[in-house]
């Protein structure tokens, strides 16, 4: 046996099981998101000459501010900036805690026990789970939606119960309908409004009544919380922690990747229950060392002016606008969302006389195989797909020329709904 061979044959055996073991790598299933990389590229191969619209990225099509990237450079450049973040400075825990009061109207954090930055939300996501899940413990998820909570939860020998979200619950979860078996044996309640991606909206009664179930059941919350400030048409920003006894069940995570334009620069923060927070500081400590100094000087400049999100959401209210009347002129029964930048439709039946959709994907390959348009597909409860309003055009005049131009290539077929 070769010494390549042997090696790889060692190597093979030796993965861990929670990311499939001596199989790792073998699996043949193509996932969502490789199938529309793969049906984007053979359709620029294809169709070399047309535009591709991609409405299915998540992550803003601008730069940051001007003023947060100044921030940045002057930031870079003192050596005192340098060194290790570990857990954070005391200036972006401030800047977060007199973000939550100005634009969420959340009084009482306190910077030093119940604030610490991360390194975005998602490692926060994926850290949470070593601070409590045991082998058997359960993390209730809602579907459709972002799956690191759920993931980590496996890695450690736990278990996940989904929960559907469903337009006729207003893509809120029932909690009621949670098993009690399931309730009782549960750690985590993972959260995410507005959400991500029906843009659904949560409201204040239905997080009292998520205070009264994690109170009763004694589960901790995660409210996963990166749109919470895009909002729109005088919807003003929610935050989780602004309802009374949140703070003693849970912690919201919050990002300015969305909201800022600043989703490369990998910075966010978590609040709420200090217990919670400082135990996961102790895993957080264990994971990383910290996010460049000078980005979280520059962050709690921009936490310090949410004017900038405001110019930010402005833009995404009045592309969705456009978008959902020329879909609605189609024929889809498509509803503005109240926050985030995604607009969550119900795929059609068919085309008349032609193709049928049995699925959100089957309709999403077909718009981006067929008409180079690319989305993404969400069938966990119901057959939908998500566009993004966060699509490349400079100024209003480009992003109408780009909504008349889907509204044209949507137009030369008849969909059945």
């Amino acid at each position: 046996m070769s010494v390549e061979k042997y090696q790889s044959t060692f190597i093979q055996e030796q993965f861990a099981g929670r990311i499939g073991g001596s199989n790792y790598g073998k699996d043949t299933n193509i996932y969502k998101f490789e199938k529309i990389k793969r049906a984007k590229a053979a359709a620029k191969q294809a169709f070399p000459d047309v535009e591709l619209i991609d409405m299915g990225v998540g992550e803003p099509d601008e730069m940051a501010d001007a003023q947060i990237v100044a921030k940045l450079a002057e930031e870079a450049s003192k050596p005192e900036n340098r060194g290790y973040a570990d857990n954070g400075i005391p200036a972006f825990k401030e800047a977060a805690a007199r973000y939550l009061k100005n634009v969420f109207s959340v009084d009482g954090i306190d910077p030093v026990t119940e604030v610490l930055h991360t390194i975005g939300a998602k490692p926060a996501l994926a850290m949470l789970p070593s601070v409590f899940i045991n082998p058997g413990d359960v993390t209730i998820m809602t579907v459709p939606g972002y799956p690191v909570l759920g993931t980590h939860t496996k890695y450690l020998g736990g278990e996940v119960y989904n929960v559907k979200l469903t337009k006729e619950n207003n893509f809120l979860p029932d909690l009621d309908a949670i098993p009690e078996d399931i309730a009782r044996r549960a750690k985590l309640l993972y959260l995410n409004y507005p959400n991500n991606p029906t843009g659904a909206a949560a409201t204040p009664e239905f997080f009292a009544k998520v205070v009264e179930w994690a109170k009763k059941n004694q589960v901790v919350v995660v409210h996963d919380a990166p749109y919470s400030a895009l909002t729109y048409d005088g919807v003003k920003p929610f935050s989780f922690l602004s309802v009374p006894g949140a703070k003693d069940v849970g912690v919201e995570l919050h990002s300015l990747s969305k909201s800022y334009n600043m989703t490369g620069w990998r910075i966010g923060f978590i609040a709420g229950n200090p217990l919670i927070v400082k135990a996961f500081g102790d895993v957080k400590d264990n994971s990383d060392s910290g996010q460049f100094i000078a980005i979280q000087k520059a962050a709690a400049y921009g936490l310090d002016h949410p004017e900038i999100t405001e110019v930010i959401s402005a833009k995404y209210s009045r592309r969705h606008n456009m978008l959902v009347a020329a879909l609605n002129e189609i024929g889809f029964r498509a509803e503005k969302p109240k926050g985030s930048f995604f607009l969550y439709v119900e795929a059609p039946k068919g085309i008349k006389g032609g193709q049928r959709f049995e699925s959100g994907e089957e309709f999403s390959q077909y718009l981006i195989r067929e008409k180079l348009i690319s989305t993404v597909p969400w069938d966990d409860a119901g057959r939908f797909v998500r566009f993004s309003v966060t699509f490349i055009a400079q100024g209003e005049a480009e992003e109408r020329r780009v909504i008349e131009e889907i509204k044209r290539r949507l137009t030369d077929v008849e969909f059945e709904f």
